[in-house]
């Protein structure tokens, strides 16, 4: 048993680490200013511009840069070109293209030191090892040691992990009760919470790379294991092959590039496996991210995206020592992705490519590169039977205020398989999630990077059956108002619509962006799209992501 390095010496002493690796001597700021740049650039900024500031999602932010076209003419940018000011107002005011604006969450000294900060060249960031990460594992309760049955009269089907970004913590509400069963430290801005296929245990990841794995059969929610799987993780999944249910958990790093296989009953670290290396252009890539992670129900293998290199791995864990990949080229840069209806193919976005990539998993083959609107962003993207193209999955954009449908049936409607069939207007652009459900006749978006407080703080909602109308008109919903929250600093955002078990409600948050300001979850009425109840709490700090148990645990949107 190692020794482990504690949530609150993790959480306080990571970006410490950070900042002393990457804070370079950027002019003009002094050294306590240049450490907290650094700890905000990679606790806000990082996920889309990276670690390195090359780019993905977002812009590359060098300081200085030069690109060859085809045609061999050359383009110099970067941010000193771009200069302080400008800068400034960027990262104060935001952009249409998807920047959100932070002027509500950063102070004008902030921003103006952060802007000063990306002028300056990146420094290489620390590496974590195998080695690192056992020796921050603890196992705080043995498996022997644990429950051998439920000790709570919770319907765990229906509990809600909510992520409370900026403090550290999830929240474990009950969907039936509407009531907080439990909060949990966690890591610092937990990305996802992903249930084991038992439905046991949840395992929550977040920013800062800490994984922490919450036994569901106590009295009240318990983490029985943790470890720092890296400097910044984003994704975590269980194997879910029959014969393998429960027996191993992935974790998905930003930084160092690499995936790590665990013990899924106790997370002792089992194989690492870096991901740099050559991209589908045929480039060398140093900071390779691992982004979205999904487990295959028929086979034992992760589907693991690759952000930078374009490439999905389709990791065999049937043996760790001769580990097994199928590497398929798909398109830059990967990211959320999910199964159509049917959970034969995997639908990814590579979001700065405007593609959506599809992969045949039952196959484990590349089946269709599909291209969409500026910057998809689906989560897990959304399933419904379309009332003339059949069988579609949806995502939204960050880029675009348009929802696209996807034809998903090579079967029965080949002549829309792996096609646009129909774009749907979203009330406006810098979208994060769409949402329905198998017991559902709506289709949901949000959109909460929206620099427009009205557009942040309010959801599009499309009748399913009526799609196949010549001019289909959606319903657009002001959560924000709902929440009643009363005038706030920050921009009430809505973010992340998840339905609850039963499939006849949606909850989604209202985030203000700061710590200091209430935020609430809306609880709608999936049929009459009316609000049933606000939940507020003093507990409910920044909350973000919520992910219902069973749809979580079955892979239901």
């Amino acid at each position: 048993m190692h020794k482990l390095l504690s949530p609150s010496w993790v959480l306080l002493t990571l970006p410490l680490a950070i900042s002393s690796a990457f804070a370079a001597d950027a002019p003009g700021l002094s050294s306590e200013a240049k450490a907290a740049s650094a700890k905000i650039y990679f606790e806000r900024c990082a996920g889309c511009h990276g670690m390195l500031r090359k780019g993905a999602t977002g812009k590359n932010l060098e300081p200085s840069w030069t690109k060859k076209g085809a045609d061999g003419s050359q383009t110099e940018g970067g941010t000193i070109k771009l200069g302080q000011s400008r800068l400034e107002k960027i990262i104060g005011y935001g952009t249409e293209g998807g920047m959100p604006n932070f002027d509500d969450i950063l102070n004008k000294d902030e921003i103006k030191n952060i802007a000063t900060y990306i002028q300056a060249p990146p420094d290489a960031p620390p590496e974590w090892s195998l080695k690192d990460m056992q020796a921050s594992w603890k196992l705080h309760v043995p498996v022997d040691q644990r429950p051998t049955r439920k000790m709570n009269n919770v319907n765990l089907n229906n509990i809600f992990s909510v992520t409370l970004r900026d403090a550290g913590e999830v929240a474990l509400i009950d969907g039936d009760t509407k009531k907080i069963w439990g909060i949990v430290k966690t890591g610092y801005a937990v990305h996802i919470s992903r249930m084991s296929l038992s439905g046991r245990y949840i395992h929550v990841v977040g920013r800062d790379g800490r994984l922490d794995m919450i036994d569901l059969w106590y009295e009240k929610p318990t983490v029985v294991a943790t470890i720092k799987a890296g400097l910044e993780s984003r994704s975590v999944e269980t194997s879910k092959a029959k014969g393998y249910e429960d027996k191993y958990a992935i974790v998905g790093s930003y930084w160092p590039p690499q995936y790590t296989i665990l013990d899924g009953l106790t997370l002792e670290p089992l194989k690492n496996v870096s991901t740099r290396g050559v991209t589908v252009d045929g480039d060398y890539h140093q900071e390779p991210r691992v982004a979205s992670i999904v487990a295959s129900t028929t086979k034992p293998e992760f589907l693991v995206s690759v952000k930078e290199t374009g490439m999905v791995k389709m990791v065999d864990y049937s043996d760790l020592t001769n580990l097994k990949e199928v590497t398929i080229n798909t398109a830059k840069f990967l990211h959320d992705g999910g199964y159509d209806s049917t959970q034969r193919y995997f639908m990814v976005a590579a979001n700065a490519s405007n593609k959506i990539a599809v992969v045949d998993v039952k196959e484990g083959k590349f089946t269709a590169l599909v291209d969409t609107a500026k910057i998809p962003h689906p989560g897990r993207g959304a399933n419904i039977k379309h009332p003339k193209f059949g069988p579609v999955w949806a995502t939204s954009h960050l880029g675009a205020d348009v929802i696209t449908l996807i034809g998903t049936d090579p079967e029965k409607n080949p002549q829309h398989a792996w096609k646009v069939v129909q774009e749907l207007k979203n009330h406006g652009a810098n979208s994060l999630f769409v949402k329905t459900h198998p017991k559902s006749d709506n289709l949901w978006a949000d959109s909460p990077l929206n620099p427009d407080s009205k557009l942040a703080g309010s959801v599009t909602v499309y009748k399913i059956s009526e799609l196949g109308q010549p001019d289909p008109k959606p319903e657009i919903i002001d959560v924000a108002a709902a929440a009643n929250l009363g005038k706030t600093k920050g921009i009430q955002r809505v973010v992340q619509g998840e339905y609850n078990q039963s499939g006849d409600e949606i909850w989604y948050s209202v985030w203000t962006g700061n710590k200091v300001e209430p935020s609430a979850i809306v609880v709608i009425d999936d049929k009459t799209r009316k609000v049933k109840t606000v939940i507020k709490d003093k507990r409910l700090v920044t909350p973000t992501g919520k992910f219902n148990v069973y749809n979580t645990q079955h892979d239901v949107y």
